[in-house]
């Protein structure tokens, strides 16, 4: 009992963390540089020099960034909530759609079969007219509300079920799973709506902007950079408020925060659907840099691969997912390119190596070097 009320009492208190720590800001400043750095290299620098960027590296930076924000939705309710999702992947791959979606609508009769109001799939599918859940999506602002909106609550209603059944562990992981696999196999039917097998392709632009040039290609990846930082400050503010104390509470013991009479299935609930929006974000804004979305997002390979990023970075630090997300993903392009068939057996590798040696992450080791 009495240990329950010295935790109940460091719960209560005042939060001594700063949402702005000194690592926060050494990571946002960071993060600034290199934006600055790579829009000098792409903008200013001209191509005949040594030190321009190209704009398909720029792409590909930019894509780094959002599943950069994708790693710290997941290390939120993993590193600070217990919570490991293994289906992250759909509510990335929800955003994704959605900010397809107005992007196809955008096309308008530019499209291969020249019909002003249906995308070109549903014109082979011989479709007459635009389903209902389509529409809106020609407006931007719509899309960008459906963006948070559509993974958002797909994550309130999920969690309600779950934790309200007081679903947890490796049970919990697993149901996870089960649900962005069963949105896979629905997104792959061409009677859903969203291009089956395919998916949504060919944008022509974003905003009036086409999607092909230099400045709009620099314009996501700084968008990308903006949205991590923005993400990466949220989430610091709920792990250093109060919000944040109780969730630990619940990761360290759960049944204690609730003997302590916390509403533990409402914390639950909140975290993870505000980090389901988050990843509704990051896949948003890596649709137009990639030029696709398609069931394939929705992989649950994806997701675990987004457990490793966490685990290599370090868990519970947020900047840590940022570290593993970059770190793993440009051992990925590299991989890929020179041994392609090594790279599974390399991933798998990478997660046992840490979490025998490394059970910090990369950050861990340069707090033990630091010490």
């Amino acid at each position: 009992m009495n240990s329950v009320t010295v935790n109940k009492e460091l719960i209560m208190q005042k939060p001594d963390n700063r949402v702005l720590d000194g690592k926060s800001k050494l990571f946002l400043s960071v993060l600034l540089v290199v934006s600055a750095v790579v829009f000098v290299a792409n903008m200013i620098i001209p191509e005949g020099s040594a030190l321009h960027m190209s704009t398909y590296s720029v792409t590909v930076l930019g894509k780094y960034l959002t599943l950069a924000l994708l790693a710290v939705s997941v290390d939120l309710i993993w590193g600070y909530m217990g919570v490991l999702s293994l289906g992250h992947a759909a509510f990335f791959a929800l955003g994704g759609y959605a900010m397809g979606m107005y992007l196809m609508r955008q096309i308008g009769d530019r499209g291969v079969y020249g019909n002003p109001d249906l995308p070109d799939f549903m014109v082979f599918l011989n479709w007459q007219e635009l389903p209902w859940f389509w529409q809106g999506f020609d407006m931007f602002w719509f899309a960008m509300i459906m963006v948070i909106l559509v993974p958002g609550i797909l994550a309130f209603v999920f969690g309600w079920l779950a934790f309200r059944s007081r679903v947890t562990g490796v049970y919990l992981s697993i149901i996870t799973q089960a649900l962005t696999y069963a949105l896979m196999l629905a997104f792959f039917r061409n009677e859903m709506g969203f291009g089956g097998n395919n998916g949504l392709t060919d944008f022509k632009d974003i905003l009036g902007f086409s999607l092909q040039s230099d400045g709009t290609r620099i314009a996501l990846f700084l968008l990308s950079a903006l949205a991590l930082a923005l993400g990466y400050l949220a989430c610091r503010y709920i792990v250093t408020s109060k919000l944040g104390r109780v969730t630990i509470a619940v990761r360290d013991a759960e049944s204690r925060a609730r003997f302590m009479g916390y509403r533990v299935e409402n914390v639950k609930l909140w975290v993870f659907t505000f980090s389901a929006a988050l990843a509704g974000i990051a896949g948003a804004l890596y649709v137009p840099q990639v030029g696709i979305i398609n069931p394939g997002e929705f992989s649950p390979l994806n997701s675990i691969e987004v457990v490793v990023w966490v685990a290599v970075g370090g868990r519970a630090t947020l900047y840590g997912a940022v570290v593993g997300a970059l770190s793993v993903n440009y051992a990925k392009s590299w991989f890929t390119a020179v041994l392609p068939d090594v790279w599974l057996f390399a991933l798998g590798g990478l997660f046992v190596i840490v979490t025998l040696l490394l059970p910090q992450g990369i950050v861990g080791l340069f707090k033990k070097k630091g010490a």
